[in-house]
């Protein structure tokens, strides 16, 4: 039996928010940011609404995150986002001290990890949970977009 808040459970909460982005006509990557299995800050793209390049759903949700806190450090606090982060936003997750980051789709172009981009020593990192679907939901969005133009 699936226990109530694990890392399938937050990932579909980070999924809904991507999908919140896709409807938006943003690309489809969402964030959640956990804390006592409560999430207690959400994010997706926002890059097109805002006309910015930083607002990456990772960076919406640190943001929201430690505004929640009151501090900048999110230790004890657990990153689900549906893409491997690219190397801005690991650097910004480097900065916060989070604890730990969860993501689905790895990015092998432009994720962190290709990119040779360090994270915060202490900050554990587990990949590939609802990889395909979080990867499903990438290649639907730009499969379309293809078709559009």
């Amino acid at each position: 039996m699936m226990e109530p808040f694990d890392d399938t459970y937050f990932m579909n909460k980070a999924l809904q928010e991507a999908e919140t982005a896709k409807d938006r006509g943003e690309i489809p990557v969402g964030a959640v940011i956990v804390a006592d299995n409560r999430i207690i800050a959400k994010g997706h793209n926002l890059t097109e609404t805002l006309i910015d390049v930083t607002a990456h759903a990772e960076m919406q949700a640190i943001t929201a995150g430690a505004s929640f806190i009151g501090g900048k450090y999110l230790k004890d606090c657990t990153l689900y986002v549906t893409l491997e982060p690219c190397q801005m936003c690991a650097g910004a997750l480097y900065w916060s001290q989070i604890s730990r980051i969860v993501f689905g789709a790895s990015d092998d172009h432009r994720g962190y990890r290709k990119m040779g981009t360090q994270l915060h020593p202490k900050t554990q990192v587990t990949h590939g949970i609802l990889a395909a679907e979080c990867s499903s939901l990438l290649n639907s969005f730009f499969t379309a977009k293809r078709r559009l133009n």
